[in-house]
């Protein structure tokens, strides 16, 4: 029995760190919190069993370094109670008023975020920190605080001191366009708005959080000095005078009837906001009603949160759609009768991929089980298979595009099936920013906006016509796309001096399945043009160290498609280099020796790096792996130097590399 007890604290352990510290769950909240239920219950049979490492002992998260340096809390900022039904919410509500004389209690959302504190001194914003470990150290925050627009800076009427506690959150239609530039830009999605919410203000760069828009609620006051607070709803007044943000619709209640009824009614809307709430939060009103009952080392006594149960309902599946995201991934949508569910009315929900729908064993027709965990998006968790009508099939996803009409495959090593072909309408905007981007062609000042426009507007309709934009000029300066006459003449000038990029670049921004950068150089150093990589066999190909059975197949199939040998021939007639440029290898220690660079060098950029390290023979890989020989490392070398020390890689500094190659001059 205890080895099982051991084995749930490990697990909810391993949830909590990518919670936390990760910002990537791997299971929903209402998992987590039936597996921390298990637990508790567990631990009250046998309290003998508690040690200090169990979840239930400590807030969660661990302080890291990351968009800042670690600082002290002034006021530890703990977790909340969690409970389930309405008996335990009576419960608190009547251990209330026996503890405290006529007391008054305060309903309002728990806002599903990242929770931030503000320090103020004298009207001015002097720090804001995450919680991090809750009790000793937060994350100085301060810089990308500033960049949040609900952040008050300056407070016209202040006291000396202020520091308020609020969170952090991302608005659904926010969330929904950062996840479509990142689905654009070939970068990996968010699985929800609190995990894009927590990764972006801990950016190094807040230019990125700038643009991703974060909002921000205030849900508490930590600490005041020169101005005294009776009751938190006195404290909401004043901050809302402030014009800062605080927890909208914020109920007061002096029974247990009453608190029920708020929490009710905040279920009822959930489902209307446009952000996402993980529950209702009760606590007590009055501050000095508060400082009687003080906090035990994890959580407050004067405060619970009420975690509403997953609403399921029963409906009949009509249809299952399929469309073409940026990336050429087919994902599969149900679409069902409607049901209403969280106060909405829904009739659609993502199957995700065929592996998901495998699992569920579900065809058109069948009976489904809708639910929402507490949260926006509608899921499908179950079929009644009893249910199940006469001529059923299972489903599954053709292997044909249901755009194009290309052959779809799936992904090796995932469970993503994408459509092949790069001419895809569905896929030529990501297509286009590849092309252009900084790891292939290079076109410096082709951004995505002008990107999207040109797209739309049909000026490009693939790679070649790129080149062919010069032939609109006029129309583009009228139109004013790219802008007046001089930005426009300036990007086309740049994409005529990118005809004379070497072919390895050419090769990467054709975007073939497993063929990066270095594996584009890698493979031009064998083939002398674009021209003889066309008329490459398999073999040919799988004569190219790092070129497997998948890859060749990849650029086989690539050079023999009819619509691609045309964009080639395109290319060639616009006068698009096709030739590989001799390069110089020079024998070293690191020849031969695949090499990843991570962090800031002292004196070489990425690029210039990487250039060094391949023209001495190496090889430079994105990603650490067994295969990994050297790890270039600089400051803030962050993951991919956690990853090669746990594997036992050799890591060099840079004075490090220039020994090798001195040491081979000196030979």
């Amino acid at each position: 029995m205890k080895e099982k007890y051991l084995e749930l604290v490990k697990t909810i352990l391993h949830h909590n760190d990518l919670y936390y510290n990760h910002d990537n769950p791997e299971i929903t909240d209402y998992e987590y919190d039936q597996l921390m239920i298990h637990l508790k219950a567990m631990e009250k049979e046998h309290p003998d069993w508690i040690t200090k490492d169990s979840p239930t002992q400590h807030v969660g998260g661990t302080a890291k370094r990351t968009a800042g340096v670690l600082v002290h809390h002034n006021v530890p900022m703990l977790s909340l109670q969690d409970v389930f039904s309405k008996e335990e919410v009576v419960d608190f509500v009547e251990q209330m008023k026996e503890q405290l004389d006529d007391p008054e209690f305060v309903v309002e959302y728990k806002i599903d975020g990242l929770s931030m504190t503000l320090r103020y001194t004298n009207g001015k914003l002097v720090l804001a920190e995450t919680r991090g470990d809750g009790i000793e150290f937060g994350e100085d925050v301060t810089v990308n605080a500033k960049v949040i627009s609900d952040v008050k800076q300056h407070l016209s009427d202040a006291p000396e001191y202020l520091e308020i506690r609020g969170e952090v959150y991302m608005k659904n239609e926010d969330f929904d366009r950062v996840n479509e530039r990142q689905e654009l830009l070939g970068k990996k999605i968010f699985a929800n708005p609190r995990n894009c919410a927590a990764g972006t203000l801990r950016q190094i760069d807040s230019s990125i959080t700038k643009e991703r828009k974060l909002s921000m609620f205030i849900f508490n006051l930590q600490q005041s000095t020169g101005r005294t607070f009776q009751t938190h709803t006195e404290c909401y007044e004043y901050l809302k005078a402030q014009g800062i943000p605080i927890i909208e619709d914020y109920k007061v209640c002096k029974t247990a009837d009453e608190v029920w009824d708020a929490i009710t009614a905040i279920g009822e809307n959930r489902g209307n906001l446009g952000y996402d709430i993980d529950g209702a939060v009760i606590k007590i009103n009055r501050y000095s009603d508060r400082e009687l009952l003080g906090n035990t080392s994890k959580v407050p006594k004067w405060a619970i949160a009420y975690k509403y149960p997953p609403e399921e309902k029963e409906t009949k599946l009509l249809d299952i759609e399929l469309s073409v995201g940026r990336t050429g991934r087919i994902t599969p949508t149900a679409v069902f009768e409607p049901v209403r569910l969280c106060g909405t009315s829904v009739s659609r929900a993502t199957l995700h991929n065929q592996d998901f729908i495998d699992d569920l064993d579900v065809g058109i027709g069948d009976t489904i089980v809708v639910y929402k965990s507490g949260e926006i998006i509608p899921k499908v968790k179950e079929v009644r298979k009893e249910k199940r009508p006469e001529g059923w099939k299972h489903f599954a996803i053709p292997d044909v595009c249901p755009v194009c009409g290309a052959k779809a495959e799936r992904e090796k090593d995932t469970a993503d099936i994408k459509c092949t072909s790069p001419n895809c309408p569905a896929q030529l905007e990501r297509h286009i920013i590849n092309f252009v981007g900084r790891d292939a062609m290079d076109i410096k000042g082709f951004g995505t906006v002008y990107i999207e426009e040109l797209v739309h507007l049909g000026y490009i309709k693939d790679i070649a016509d790129i080149f062919e934009l010069k032939d609109h000029r006029e129309e583009l300066i009228e139109q004013g796309i790219i802008g007046k006459e001089k930005n426009t003449d300036k990007l086309l000038d740049t994409i005529e001096k990118a005809k004379e990029n070497d072919a390895y670049m050419l090769l990467t921004g054709f975007g073939i399945p497993n063929v990066g950068k270095a594996a584009a150089k890698t493979i031009m150093k064998r083939f002398s043009s674009i021209l003889d990589l066309e008329d490459a066999d398999r073999d040919a190909l799988m004569e190219v160290d790092d070129v497997g059975e998948v890859s060749a197949d990849c650029i086989f199939r690539f050079f023999h498609d009819e619509k691609n040998k045309d964009m080639i021939a395109r290319l060639k007639s616009l006068g698009v280099n096709m030739e590989a440029e001799e390069t110089e290898t020079i024998f070293s220690p690191i020849s031969g020796k695949t090499v990843v660079i991570t962090g800031t060098l002292p004196t070489l950029g990425r690029k210039e790096a990487a250039e060094l390290v391949e023209k001495y023979g190496g090889k430079v890989s994105g990603s650490v792996s067994k295969k990994t020989d050297f790890v270039l490392a600089g400051e803030n070398a962050g993951s991919k130097l956690t990853k090669a020390t746990e594997l036992g890689i050799a890591v060099i500094s840079e004075a490090n590399l220039y020994e090798m190659i001195l040491r081979l001059k000196e030979m």
